[in-house]
């Protein structure tokens, strides 16, 4: 079976998204950048699977978010979830479970940098292995690959946003019996200093575009 891509998101509100990188640059430009990652991510999902196959579980209100009206558009022939549960892992276990059965590439916002053939890596890896994980340079992980999407429910025990995440997220999957592979590592854009890196290894992408305007003002 093609896997589909399930990319799990906020709505780019400023205060609401991003609040690291906008210590850095201010709160109504880190969710504008957000807005650029966001869109880039969409378009990555769309070119990788198609948008029948693509699915998004939302965190908040696109009627107040910025570029409301390019993400509806990219949005086009998408499932779209609302997010639910406690804590962010139980949120990615029901998100992957919202999905109903088959093999699911799960992504977030914060690597606008990925394009779709990353993303087909991870879903050609999902025909030998039963997971997927990406690591992030912060040790975190941003991209989880699952043949079978109620096994997300390991998730719901894992602390987020930790240097140990994608140690722990391994572990817990490995605990189940899965055989997992590791993707490539990328850098997440947390910081300013994320940002500028992210931006120069992927200039064609709106996020750089939305950077370099950035780093003008």
């Amino acid at each position: 079976m093609t896997a589909r891509v399930l990319l799990v998101a906020k709505a780019p509100v400023p205060g609401r998204v991003k609040t690291r990188l906008g210590a850095g640059v201010g709160l109504d430009l880190a969710a504008e950048l957000a807005a650029a990652a966001l869109l880039d991510t969409l378009a990555a999902c769309v070119d990788a699977v198609g948008p029948a196959r693509c699915h998004l579980s939302l965190d908040g209100d696109l009627d107040e978010a910025l570029e409301a009206e390019a993400i509806r558009r990219l949005l086009g022939g998408w499932s779209v979830t609302p997010q639910r549960g406690d804590g962010f892992g139980e949120r990615l276990a029901h998100a992957h479970a919202d999905c109903g059965p088959g093999p699911i590439v799960q992504i977030g916002m914060d690597t606008p940098q990925v394009g779709p053939g990353h993303l087909l890596d991870v879903a050609a890896a999902l025909t030998a292995y039963d997971g997927v994980l990406g690591p992030a340079e912060d040790g975190g992980w941003w991209v989880l690959g699952l043949r079978d999407p109620l096994a997300a429910d390991a998730l719901r025990g894992v602390a987020m946003s930790t240097p140990s995440t994608y140690a722990d997220t391994r572990a817990a999957l490995t605990g189940r019996g899965l055989r997992v592979a590791d993707a490539v590592t990328l850098r997440d854009v947390d910081t300013a200093g994320d940002a500028g890196v992210v931006a120069a290894e992927a200039p064609h992408t709106l996020f750089a575009r939305r950077w370099q305007a950035v780093a003008a003002r």
